[in-house]
């Protein structure tokens, strides 16, 4: 069965697979912010959300990424991306 934590918001998440890595690519020439936190060559379906944010699905339907576009930072070479883990 699979594990369902209560989030902040009241929601439920489904947590049924484990996360080994997360991967951030930043394109600063397409101004676009990729994130993987599944295996990308997983890859099936594209969806976007209407907020320049385009959903990243496996054939199961799974989000496994997301690209955040016109996605500018003023200076690229002191991007710093920051992760904390949440437990409940």
């Amino acid at each position: 069965m699979p594990d369902r934590r209560r989030l902040r918001d009241g929601c439920r998440e489904r947590r049924d697979t484990i996360m080994e890595q997360i991967k951030v690519f930043y394109d600063p020439a397409g101004n676009a912010l990729t994130v993987w936190f599944g295996d990308p060559h997983q890859e099936h379906i594209c969806e976007e959300t209407g907020d320049e944010v385009i959903l990243t699905k496996d054939r199961n339907g799974r989000v496994i990424g997301f690209e955040k576009l016109n996605f500018t930072v003023p200076a690229p070479e002191k991007l710093r991306v920051a992760f904390e883990t949440v437990t409940m």
